[in-house]
């Protein structure tokens, strides 16, 4: 039944991601693309060299978000064929959690909190930065869990900030955020 609900969940996020209106929450209102400020990091579109994994473990930025999808047994999930977008958070920004809160979610029975989190920076469907570039975006991650995707001055998700941005990979997209994403209580 969990498989069949997150088949469908992903069924309807990828048709809401590839809808002209990108699930805009205020369809009736448009917002023009406008390219980001000028203090917005630059970002380009990088070759696909490999999946998902395979880009997060070749990249020395992203080590830690690395061993969590190893501890949380997610590398499968992230290596199949299924098109995502991964808002992968910066060893930055795991270092910047409270102290000893990733030791803590790295032990063997906090699993299923590590997995919860992790899949909250899922979303089953694929998105450059370009396709959110002028909107404002409702997703629902992985987890079943909503994430609102800003796109009108660079690329927030939630209160994360996008700093690295299409880091394609052979099904998907990573982006790199600057904080770890929490998901509603």
């Amino acid at each position: 039944m969990t498989t069949h609900r997150n088949f469908m969940i992903a069924a309807a996020v990828a048709a809401l991601l590839s809808a002209p209106a990108l699930a805009d929450p205020a369809p009736a209102v448009t917002t023009p693309a406008t390219p980001p400020p000028a203090s917005a990091p630059a970002v380009k579109a990088e070759a696909a060299a490999g999946d998902i994994v395979d880009i997060v473990k070749a990249d020395a930025q992203f080590s830690t978000f690395a061993r969590a999808v190893e501890a949380a047994g997610l590398a499968a999930q992230l290596e199949g064929d299924q098109k995502m977008t991964v808002f992968a958070p910066t060893n930055a920004a795991f270092a910047a959690l409270p102290a000893g809160a990733l030791d803590d979610l790295l032990k063997p029975e906090n699993r299923a909190a590590l997995v919860a989190l992790l899949n909250y920076h899922v979303v089953p469907a694929q998105a450059s930065s370009q396709q959110l570039a002028g909107r404002t975006v409702r997703a629902t991650s992985v987890n079943g869990q909503p994430l609102t995707i800003d796109g009108r001055e660079g690329v927030k998700v939630n209160d994360a900030t996008v700093a690295r941005a299409d880091l394609q990979a052979s099904n998907g997209v990573v982006h790199g955020v600057d904080k770890v994403l929490t998901p509603p209580a």
